[in-house]
């Protein structure tokens, strides 16, 4: 006799007559031990990031000290192989570094010290040079009575000096901070080969052993890699934007270079920002407003050409970071430690990407293609 599909034969003594399939328990699709992993990991997340949050005055120096170690730590290898200490290279490295960062920041503070004086008075001048957007904001208020709103359209106020002492203050660590991430630095960078052979030898294991070898190495020189192009990048942005500066007449192009090639550190948010002070500057700085939106517009071609073109040309597909991975990244982190944790996104990305890497192989089961 032949069966339908969907029905199957009884047991026992009616055996060959057909009945519709009865209803099977299935297994849940997601079980309750995983369920309670998955909330236990979730909780987990959440308090580590409450944690880094809270105790930002410490762990903030400390993680900047370990990744600004692990990117110099081939510096100071370079100096032991030339019988230089490890101790006395990595207090030179640390010296020569902030010896750069403190000659960089003189060329931005001197212009900065000099406006700051005049603020009033750049100010009242900014808000003459608005006069024409009279017509575009006279239409948006039509607009706005047109769709019942407001007659009223609120004058423009352009920010106040109180704004500009709680802004370095927010900007400005500690002196406690400076001091632990300088001391982490230089411990970190003088001990950095014990530290891996302890953290190598806590597994005993060799393919953990192994495993923990490459993903250290992998780091070291992605990060180191990664420093060393991204400042060369960001060298050449300073000098294109300086020279863009001298040529179009910009106040103090030296210092708008070196800030610009700063600010380049900071993904998206550090170009961005640095177009909307050219433009302020500009609209200052000059009479009209084609001759003020000069600069601003040559910079904005000049980071559009670098950011599509020499940086993924430079660093490669290696180190090439997808930009949604990246914005939510410097957004997370942005938001988690400020300014600092922006500069820290991009190579805490790195990190996560080559632990995902190697914890994760490409080789274990995946999902199929559509």
């Amino acid at each position: 006799m032949r069966v339908l599909p969907g029905e199957r034969l009884m047991s026992g003594p009616d055996q060959g007559t057909p009945l519709p399939d009865s209803p099977v328990e299935l297994p849940p699709v997601i079980r309750r031990t995983e369920f309670v992993a998955f909330a236990l990991a979730g909780l987990l997340l959440i308090a580590i990031v409450a944690v880094l949050y809270v105790a930002k005055a410490f762990f903030l120096p400390v993680v900047m000290a370990v990744v600004a170690g692990t990117m110099l730590s081939p510096a100071a290898t370079f100096l032991e192989k030339r019988r230089v200490p490890r101790a006395v290279g990595a207090v030179l490295i640390v010296v020569a570094v902030s010896a750069v960062v403190a000659f960089v920041f003189a060329l931005i503070a001197s212009p900065v010290m000099a406006w700051s004086s005049r603020l009033p008075e750049l100010a009242g001048q900014l808000k003459d040079k608005m006069h024409v957007f009279d017509r575009p904001l006279a239409l948006w208020r039509e607009l706005q009575i047109m769709v019942g709103g407001s007659e009223q359209l609120p004058s423009l106020q352009l920010p106040k000096v109180e704004w500009v002492q709680p802004t370095l203050e927010f900007l400005s660590p500690t002196f406690a901070e400076f001091l632990l991430f300088f001391a982490t630095l230089i411990l970190f960078i003088a001990s950095w080969r014990d530290l891996r052979r302890a953290l190598i030898m806590t597994f005993g294991e060799r393919d953990a052993r192994l495993r923990t070898l490459r993903i250290l190495n992998e780091i070291e020189v992605h990060l180191g890699n990664y420093l060393l192009m991204v400042t060369v990048i960001n060298i050449g942005v300073g000098i294109a934007a300086g020279l863009v500066c001298a040529i179009t007449g910009m106040p103090n192009p030296a210092g708008l270079g070196a800030l610009a090639a700063t600010l380049n550190f900071i993904p998206i948010i550090g170009p961005v920002a640095m177009f909307v002070i050219l433009v302020v500057v500009g609209l200052v700085a000059f009479p009209t407003l084609g001759a003020g939106l000069m600069a601003a517009l040559a910079f904005g071609g000049i980071t559009f050409m670098e950011g599509h073109f020499v940086t993924p040309t430079i660093i490669g597909r290696r180190l090439a970071l997808n930009a949604l991975a990246v914005f939510i990244a410097l957004a997370f982190w942005t938001w988690l430690w400020g300014p600092m944790g922006a500069f820290l996104s991009s190579p805490l990305l790195i990190v996560g990407l080559i632990l995902k890497e190697h914890l994760l192989p490409e080789n274990s089961p995946q999902l199929p293609q559509e």
